[in-house]
């Protein structure tokens, strides 16, 4: 697959291998240099400043997702709840329980799930592995139709393919992303950390709209008090996590954070009308 090979590309590899490169492509190859890889059939260049590279760890996605379901759930059943005229008490008792139930469930999907996109890449590389074996002509014919499908002749395409023919792993690895858009499972992944990882970050996040009832005991007795102070606490913990997602993905911090809180708003603002609409116009009083 043609690519644009850049200066930073060769900086970054190891002696032996920047020699080869410089060899095969030529000093003047490299990006910026005007050679035939920077400038063939007028490709065009990159300009400008380099891209900021997204958030990366092994459950920094884990945390942030359940953190943020975490939040706007338990706020949103302390805004029902409120909306009802429940006291501080049934507040604390149904969000914790709540909150235990959900983090539970949140963490054995996030397990379940993991483990089970890791059997099946491990299910379809076994399948590839035999096909490789047993049908290689077919696959490497199907692999040429791919590369040249994404722009490649004829000839660069089978020459690509008959290097990666000549490594077994390789070529199964080639044929999994191409054909079935899978990637080699992670042996050193494990699913039960993904799921004790979002089981914590659910209750660690969650409890702090609840917080606000505990720490404000000493000082009031106001329910109201205490539900604006969960709202301060769930926006603040809404807005940081909303910067934490725009770093996960790239995105604008100001955008990613309005729109986080906007959300848990609106959530809360739904089942807090709820309540009040099955307390008053309902009928459903004490």
């Amino acid at each position: 697959m043609e690519r644009v090979v850049s200066e930073a590309d060769v900086s970054s590899c190891t002696p032996e291998v920047k020699r080869h490169l410089l060899e095969e492509i030529g000093q003047g190859d490299v990006e910026g240099g005007g050679g035939k890889v920077g400038g063939r059939r007028g490709r065009r260049r990159s300009s400008g400043k380099r891209p900021e590279e997204p958030w990366k760890g092994e459950f920094v996605k884990s945390i942030v997702y359940a953190g943020l379901d975490a939040i706007i759930t338990c706020f949103s059943l302390i805004s029902s709840i409120n909306a009802g005229k429940l006291s501080s008490v049934d507040v604390l008792v149904l969000g914790f329980a709540n909150l235990v139930a959900d983090g539970i469930s949140m963490g054995m999907g996030d397990y379940i799930s993991t483990k089970t996109e890791k059997d099946v890449a491990a299910k379809e590389r076994a399948v590839t592995e035999w096909d490789v074996t047993n049908r290689g002509s077919t696959q490497r014919a199907n692999l040429v139709q791919k590369y040249q499908s994404l722009g490649m002749s004829l000839d660069d395409a089978t020459a690509v393919v008959r290097i990666f023919a000549k490594y077994d792993d390789i070529l199964v690895d080639e044929e999994m992303m191409t054909e079935k858009g899978m990637l080699r499972p992670e042996e050193q992944e494990k699913p039960w950390k993904n799921g004790l990882v979002t089981f914590v970050s659910f209750i660690v996040f969650g409890s702090c709209p609840l917080l606000s009832f505990i720490i404000l005991i000493p000082f009031t007795d106001n329910d109201t008090v205490k539900f604006i102070g969960a709202c301060v606490l769930s926006a603040v913990a809404l807005a940081l996590l909303g910067l934490a997602k725009a770093k996960l993905a790239g995105e604008s911090y100001m955008i990613s954070a309005l729109v986080t809180v906007i959300n848990g708003a609106a959530a809360a603002s739904a089942a807090y009308g709820l309540g009040w609409t099955l307390r008053n116009v309902a009928g459903l009083d004490e």
